[in-house]
């Protein structure tokens, strides 16, 4: 079943038409209802207690990251993944993706409202919108190996949707009080040479666009897409010059692909451009590579911890899970969380 909203509806709710001087289309994206039993789940798990849900005895001490988990890599049940990263794990930071079996954004104006509500009442502030843009099909190129059969995350948008994304993405950046938008460079091509040009060019202008409302592309570097590694990410940042134009940093994306992600990729990037960090583990398999939790893969974290903390690096680091290997999501985060607060604290950064 498909509830659709319209653009006047995604406006209000938002509440920022004056502010962000979006032309939304009026093209219709598909998205899920809420479900009345999550639906009730989450309020009901975010209203049993008023005001701050943080005890000290749970806080993290001070970092000079902004340590986050993204929202859907713990639960569906947006109210119940914010008491998580809140009251278990000490979190400040929550990195938004989907909630309720919905994509960012495809929020309607009620959940945007409540998904608002249940952040501040667990004194969670929002490190970026890690949207789909340009997770698409490059056209007039050949058909992708990686182009998905299924939705990802609850999206599935072509080419032509692009613009609505960025500003439905746009949009939510200023709801939700983040300068920063995840973006991709869409899904690889085996000669992506041809078309990198144009690749870039969309990049760049996405990114002017975003610099006028004082907002940052962040691109992620992900094993499916057209830049994977950092070695690649390295030329991209290089043929994409706007100071709105950063990297989303992905150790695990880049391993996937075979690259040693830290010291290898990182040492090719640009450090004053990396403005978003994902943090997971990878292992080798007979068949290439598989997730894993935290600190039990090949992944030198803390040395790459090391490393942002020396460079002066002060954004995001943000644990996308992935790995499902202790049975669902909440638990595999919960155990992978505990792989990345170790390497933390061998880094001195908490």
């Amino acid at each position: 079943m498909r509830s659709e909203f319209s653009r006047r509806e995604f406006i209000a709710g938002v509440g920022v038409l004056a502010a962000v001087h979006t032309r939304l289309s009026a093209t219709r994206f598909p998205s899920a209802s809420i479900s009345s039993s999550t639906q009730s789940s989450s309020t009901q798990s975010s209203s049993t207690q008023s005001g701050s849900t943080r005890s000290s005895s749970t806080s993290l001490p001070k970092s000079p990251f902004k340590i986050a988990v993204i929202n859907d890599e713990i639960s569906q049940d947006f109210g119940h993944a914010c008491e998580i990263a809140s009251q278990q794990f000490g979190m400040e930071w929550m990195e938004l993706r989907s909630m309720w079996d919905k994509n960012v954004v495809n929020l309607d104006s009620h959940e945007i409202v409540e998904a608002q509500r249940i952040l501040k009442k667990n004194n969670l502030r929002v490190t970026d919108i890690a949207s789909p843009l340009f997770k698409a099909d490059w056209p007039d190129a050949p058909k992708s190996r990686f182009s998905p059969k299924h939705d990802q995350f609850g999206a599935n948008f072509t080419y032509e949707q692009q613009g609505e994304v960025l500003d439905r993405a746009t949009a939510l950046a200023k709801a939700f009080s983040t300068d920063r938008i995840r973006c991709f460079d869409f899904w690889r091509l085996d000669d992506q040479a041809p078309y990198r040009q144009a690749i870039n060019d969309t990049l760049q202008q996405a990114a002017e666009k975003l610099r006028k409302s004082g907002l940052i592309l962040i691109l992620e570097n992900e094993a499916a897409c057209n830049t994977a590694t950092g070695a690649e990410a390295a030329k991209v940042l290089h043929a994409v010059p706007s100071p709105s134009f950063m990297l989303n940093w992905d150790p695990g994306n880049a391993a996937a692909l075979g690259e040693t992600p830290y010291p290898d990729g990182y040492n090719l990037l640009p450090k004053d451009r990396i403005g978003h960090c994902h943090c997971k583990d990878a292992v080798k398999t007979a068949d290439g590579y598989d997730w894993a939790p935290i600190g039990k893969g090949l992944i030198d974290w803390v040395g790459q911890y090391e490393a942002l903390k020396r460079d002066g690096y002060r954004h995001a680091v943000s644990l996308e899970t992935h790995w499902r290997g202790a049975g669902t999501p909440e638990a595999s985060t919960i155990q992978s969380w505990a792989g990345m607060k170790d390497a933390l604290k061998k880094t001195g950064a908490i």
